[in-house]
């Protein structure tokens, strides 16, 4: 060292010419060699090609692979450079061979060039082939020796040599010339690759190819020679044929593709997908879509969820459509109106609300708030149904009734905790038909909450009943992602357990789809919470399901919105829905989260806690939140006679013949449906003529008379003029329904008086009042 030192201060000129030309060395070479734009490539859960989208520039150019196969590296070496693991960057005997022969016959007759000198040629694009530039690349190859490793100097190589067209690089080739993984190719395949780097020019289809086939033989009687395969290999690789017209690469999910090509564009993603089942659901859509198109409807999207790691197994965007229909358009992250797909979540809500309990009785009855006049699908009603059935139909009477029960504000925030993104507007925005479509959200956001609901149910069962603080969180397509669902905690995130569970177990109970006669077989053998959804003027076809390991989205309809007669849910996405279960393993149901819930007693009849006067009673385990739901209020102790013909009193029936009588009542509006579909409903007796008191009840109408035929004027606006329906009551403090023609048209209360406008015609008025007492006028309208 001190003679180094000494040197240097004796020789102070000559040793900065050395440090000098050491920096110069040493930042010579660019930390980064290539930064020409390679492609995008997704590829499976097993690392598996799912596609690729071809760099800007227009070339097949995949991101740069350290992994290299075996066969290729072998081919390679043997060809290119036999003593690549000996040289320093540069092979001076092939220097002066190649020196020699060039000079001798004046022109470019070999090259010397080794791998490590032909990858720096590759890093500098466009530089002549001079002897000035061969030294600079002699240079620059014994920098890199110092760098990089031998196999890292080869994956340079392997990655960005050409392969001829706009093919660059092994991995990229090897799916354009013989479609599939570079791993996987065969001796010949890998020689044949291996020489086209030498001469890129000799792969063009139909031409050249005995040139190619020389080549390539040459270099497998090279290996032959060199005993890296045995004669029965080389015989076998040279009655290989060679690679013609190129394939296209796969595309397998083409949309997923376009999701990761916005946020790493030019990298190469290993995603969560499982491709076996990306085909197989991929080939069900397309079978679907031959089918729907015949109709009209030419776009669907599926989404499968895990719901314990929460990651993406399949996600098919579109439909195999054309242009015109818009193929190109993921559809999984669109917005769309929402149907009824959402009333889970209002189920779901107002069960951890302690607002209803299961069969809980709601209205379904004809119903109008302000210009808004929700009908169910079938345009019937029934009166009185259970909540669960009532969520399980999909009727949207009851829905809507419920959520303006519960509150729109209520409900619309819910739903913004959900992070329902495209709920954009406040909940005067979307008014009740919220519940039914007047929304609009996309199958990312709604599976995902799905999921977030069957994770919440599975992780209080794994946990002894504990939550998890970050349960709604956004699924991941990253297989390298793993998801943080927060820390534990004994409260509940957004719905407790419970009321989870008994919305799934209500959604089990839906009917499934026509054409499927071994839908009873199935359900015993998969049980699958879910829920159909169509939205208004059939546009919008939804399906969604789970399992307690998997979430299923399904929507089907046309990009551009326009509906299709027959585009309903149950008809045209839950048959592709349970398709997509069919390939899903089997999982056991939800277990049932007893430390949230609580065994009472429940009226059968109407679904409330059992009051003291229900005399059918059952132990069910309800949500913790509904024991502050309110006892059955259908129920009433009723004094009859012993025919239970008729309601009597002290005033004309001897007290010893009077029989108290629990009786199930519903209000005149509820029965006056509930009646038609529940032949065994007994009405409220009516009191006996002869009994005295205040129970006596009458009503009569001031106007119109019966049979009577009515004009309605116009005034000076041309505004037809209003018919004042009158009626009195011997108890006008109680509640009356009116209907014209059996449409419910409102009530009335204290003042008995009704403004409508009746069409031309014949029509009945029907007036039903709280006892169940009735009158009618038949009247007929001009004009």
């Amino acid at each position: 060292m001190k003679r180094i030192i000494a040197y240097i201060k004796s020789h102070k000129i000559k040793s900065a010419i050395i440090t000098l030309i050491i920096i110069a060395y040493y930042f010579s070479l660019p930390r980064q060699l290539f930064k020409e734009p390679t492609a995008t490539v997704i590829t499976s859960s097993n690392n598996e090609l799912l596609g690729a989208q071809i760099a800007t520039d227009g070339q097949w150019r995949f991101p740069q692979n350290d992994s290299i196969p075996d066969k290729f590296k072998t081919c390679i070496i043997h060809f290119e450079d036999e003593y690549f693991y000996k040289h320093p960057g540069f092979n001076p005997i092939s220097i002066f061979k190649a020196l020699r022969d060039n000079l001798k016959s004046s022109s470019v007759k070999r090259g010397g060039s080794t791998i490590t000198q032909q990858v720096i040629r590759l890093s500098r694009k466009g530089q002549k082939r001079t002897y000035f530039e061969k030294i600079i690349e002699i240079i620059l190859a014994t920098r890199l020796e110092f760098r990089a490793s031998k196999n890292q100097i080869l994956a340079y190589y392997s990655s960005n040599a050409p392969f001829g067209g706009n093919v660059v690089g092994i991995d990229a080739a090897a799916w354009r010339y013989f479609n599939r993984n570079a791993n996987d190719l065969s001796w010949a395949e890998s020689a044949t690759l291996a020489v086209l780097p030498n001469a890129p020019s000799l792969i063009y289809p139909g031409k050249n190819q005995e040139r190619l086939i020389q080549k390539r033989n040459a270099l497998l009687k090279k290996l032959l020679e060199n005993q890296v395969i045995d004669s029965l290999t080389y015989h076998l690789s040279i009655a290989e044929g060679l690679p013609q017209k190129p394939y296209a690469l796969p595309q397998i999910a083409p949309h997923l593709l376009q999701k990761v090509s916005q946020e790493h564009a030019g990298k190469r993603i290993q995603t969560s997908i499982d491709l076996r089942l990306q085909e197989r659901i991929n080939y069900i859509v397309q079978t679907h879509y031959n089918q729907l198109s015949q109709n009209g409807i030419y776009n669907a999207a599926v989404l499968v969820l895990n719901v314990k790691t929460r990651k993406v197994m399949a996600y098919i965007g579109n439909t195999p459509t054309d242009k015109t229909h818009e193929k190109d358009v993921d559809v999984i992250d669109k917005p769309r109106s929402t149907g009824s797909i959402l009333k889970p979540f209002l189920y779901t809500t107002m069960l951890d609300a302690g607002d209803i309990l299961p069969n809980t009785l709601v209205a379904d009855v004809p119903t109008q708030f302000g210009s808004y006049n929700p009908e169910n699908y079938n345009k019937t009603y029934d009166g009185a149904v259970t909540a669960s059935r009532a969520l399980s139909r999909s009727l949207n009477v009851p829905a809507v009734r419920m959520l303006q029960e519960f509150g729109l504000d209520r409900f619309h925030h819910y739903l913004k905790v959900l992070k329902l993104k495209d709920l954009k507007y406040n909940a005067n925005h979307y008014g009740l038909s919220l519940i039914l479509g007047g929304a609009e959200s996309n199958l990312w956001d709604l599976c995902k909450s799905y999921a977030a609901l069957s994770s919440t149910l599975n992780h209080f069962s794994d946990t002894s009943s504990e939550y998890y603080s970050n349960e709604f969180c956004e699924p991941t397509f990253l297989a390298s992602e793993k998801i943080d669902f927060g820390k534990k905690t004994s409260n509940k995130t957004l719905f407790d357990a419970a009321s989870i569970y008994l919305t799934y177990e209500s959604l089990k109970e839906v009917n499934r789809p026509e054409g499927d006669e071994s839908w009873e077989f199935f359900d015993s053998s998969k049980q699958i919470a879910w829920k159909t959804g169509t939205s208004f003027g059939f546009r919008d076809a939804w399906a969604i399901g789970s399992t307690k390991d998997y979430v299923v989205g399904v929507w089907v309809g046309n990009a551009d919105g326009e509906g299709r007669p027959g585009l309903v849910g149950v008809q045209v996405a839950a048959p592709i829905l349970f398709d997509v279960f069919d390939l899903l393993p089997k999982s056991n149901w939800f277990s049932k989260p007893f430390d949230e819930m609580q065994e009472v007693s429940i009226c059968k009849k109407s679904g409330y806690r059992a009051s003291q006067y229900c005399d059918d009673v059952e132990e069910k385990f309800i949500q913790l939140s509904g024991l502050k739901t309110k006892s059955c209020p259908y129920h009433i102790l009723v004094h009859v006679d012993a025919s239970e013909t008729y309601q009597v009193n002290s005033s004309c029936e001897d007290l010893s013949n009077i029989l108290n009588k629990s009786w199930f009542v519903l209000p005149p509006l509820m029965a006056y449906y509930y009646k038609t579909k529940n032949p065994f409903y007994k009405p409220l007796p009516k009191f006996r003529s002869d009994c005295l008191g205040d129970n006596a009840v009458t009503m009569e109408f001031i106007y119109p008379e019966d049979q009577s035929t009515i004009f309605l004027p116009k005034d000076f606006d041309e505004k037809t003029n209003d018919l004042i329906l009158k009626i009195a009551h011997s108890k006008p403090d109680i509640t009356l329904f009116w209907y014209l023609n059996e449409m419910f048209l409102g009530t009335t209360k204290d003042i008995h008086e009704l403004a409508i406008i009746p069409k031309e015609g014949k029509h009945i008025i029907t007036v039903v009042d709280e006892f169940g007492n009735e009158a009618k006028r038949r009247i007929s309208i001009t004009k």
